[in-house]
């Protein structure tokens, strides 16, 4: 049983962890819990925003809608890494989800499928709103991405909980997708890595984190592969991507001739395209990241679909995200016709950031 961090603390531990914090207005008294109990919580939700611009989100968060009153969370966090305490207390953000999946997060352990909205996330879950579109092709600057993990990170040490204590909205409640654009079990895998730290650390560094301006990005791998000799996709059936042609691949990313696209420890970031032609009008083309991972497990991460229309059909899907040592990354495509199709080329494009 935990007891909800003080407002005080709070700022305290985010600082601590390196993070830039912005404290807005009266958010230190701003709250639901005129409606209903805030706590014990038991651990950490993930969203994104569906807005764009820092201001306009931070504003649209703590003040809500009308038909949902703010806040919306208790901190946002924008795409330049900086997270804004709005409200403290319960807030708006979780909403009526699966009380197996709390039973696991407080026990953590596996999440099982989320398929009831039978317990209250808003008494028992902390939440972080993330400026993005949401639509899976906004980008993830890489200061808004360590920001969520240190934020995470901050309150699991303050509880002494493990990486397991933080999900994606999309992990909580029945058909919600958010976070979207990056993966839950990369981000619990950045934490855990943090959690082993002392607050503070900074990636391939021992030391506490640099000022502003005192780091350079290291470069990218640059990854550029496809299919072009065609391929063929029953309907129905997940079909691994094979890869005949490989136009750039500087730092030996890919295996040439393999499924495999790369191998972790490496971050990466690009998009996937799919063209396929006579797909009927209603039917759809999906592609996803399966991954095959050191300990055996093999997980398939959310698709993204693309209409047809009856003629040719193309699909282009943001490939974003983080595995670790030994996990394997292989793309897959699927088509919901009637009939098999032809998928005439397949392009992937990434940057690769190997470690």
């Amino acid at each position: 049983m935990a007891t909800p961090i003080g407002a005080s603390a709070l700022v305290a531990a985010l600082r601590r962890e390196g993070l830039r914090v912005v404290e807005v207005g009266n958010w230190r008294t701003h709250n639901r819990n005129h409606v209903g109990a805030w706590g014990p919580v038991h651990g950490v939700a993930i969203h994104h925003t569906v807005t764009s611009g820092a201001a306009h989100s931070v504003e649209l968060c703590r003040r809500g809608y009308s038909t949902l009153p703010g806040p919306l969370c208790h901190g946002v966090i924008t795409k330049d890494g900086t997270v804004h305490l709005i409200g403290h207390g319960r807030t708006n953000h979780a909403g009526a989800g699966d009380g197996d999946v709390l039973r696991a997060v407080i026990n953590e352990a596996p999440l099982p499928p989320d398929n009831a909205m039978d317990t209250d996330g808003n008494r028992h879950f902390y939440g972080f709103e993330c400026e993005n579109l949401g639509d899976g092709r906004d980008p993830w600057p890489a200061a808004q991405l360590d920001a969520i993990e240190r934020a995470s990170a901050a309150l699991c040490r303050h509880h002494g909980w493990t990486e397991r204590s933080v999900i994606g909205h999309l992990e909580w409640q029945p058909g919600k997708v958010d976070p979207r654009g990056f993966s839950m079990h990369w981000m619990r895998e950045r934490i855990a890595e943090r959690l082993d730290h002392a607050p503070g650390w900074t990636r391939g560094e021992t030391a506490a984190a640099p000022a502003a301006g005192e780091t350079e990005d290291e470069m990218p791998e640059y990854l550029s592969i496809g299919q072009t000799k065609g391929l063929a996709l029953p309907p129905g059936r997940w079909v691994p991507l094979p890869w005949d042609t490989e136009w750039s691949d500087t730092g030996d990313v890919h295996a040439k001739g393999s499924q495999i696209v790369l191998a972790g420890p490496a971050s990466y970031a690009g998009d996937l395209r799919l063209r396929v032609a006579e797909l009927p009008a209603g039917a759809e083309l999906q592609a996803r990241i399966q991954l095959d991972r050191a300990d055996g497990d093999r997980s398939d991460l959310p698709w993204d679909e693309a209409p047809a229309t009856g003629g040719t059909t193309t699909l282009v899907m943001p490939v974003t995200g983080r595995i670790g040592k030994g996990t394997k990354l292989r793309l897959m495509a699927c088509q919901y016709g009637t009939e098999p199709v032809q998928l005439e080329r397949a392009e992937l494009k990434l940057q690769v950031w190997k470690g």
